[in-house]
């Protein structure tokens, strides 16, 4: 490990891997959401995707949009609706800065990760970015096909 850094105590739900491909990711913030029990449980199997979520300002509160959470199917009739719009849970100046920054800097709230916590409790990663731009994704792809190309040749060398 390069950095002295305490051991990661969070079990991955979902990742949006497209997401560093797509934008710049600016600063990052970890946000609780407020989800229903048979929500939990379903994450509890990992089956969730948040590839084409994004977060959204309404009212005051920010919520993550068109998150695919599956039906839990033991919960019988008290399930919930997959792509149901889901409450995140920040504090007040941090919503502020959220909205602040995709209102008048046209920036877009991204997710990055969906998460348990070491206290077992569901998180969301996310992101201030900035969308690229087609020249943008092409030089990023140059960069990590050069970089793999790069590894290759030093490990056949030495």
């Amino acid at each position: 490990m390069a950095k002295d850094k305490e051991p990661d105590h969070r079990r991955i739900v979902a990742q949006n891997r497209k997401a560093r491909f797509n934008y710049h990711i600016g600063e990052t913030f970890e946000a609780g959401i407020a989800l229903t029990g048979s929500e939990v449980k379903s994450l509890r199997t990992g089956k969730a995707t948040i590839a084409e979520s994004y977060a959204d300002a309404r009212g005051g509160e920010i919520w993550l949009v068109n998150a695919n959470i599956p039906e839990y199917a033991q919960a019988g009739r008290f399930t919930h609706a997959p792509k149901r719009p889901r409450k995140l849970l920040l504090h007040q100046r941090q919503i502020n800065r959220l909205i602040g920054a995709t209102e008048r800097e046209g920036m877009t709230v991204v997710p990055l990760k969906l998460y348990f916590n070491a206290r077992g409790r569901a998180k969301v990663e996310i992101a201030l970015a900035r969308g690229k731009k087609l020249h943008d994704k092409r030089e990023t792809e140059k960069k990590r096909s050069w970089e793999r190309e790069r590894g290759r040749l030093l490990r056949d060398k030495g």
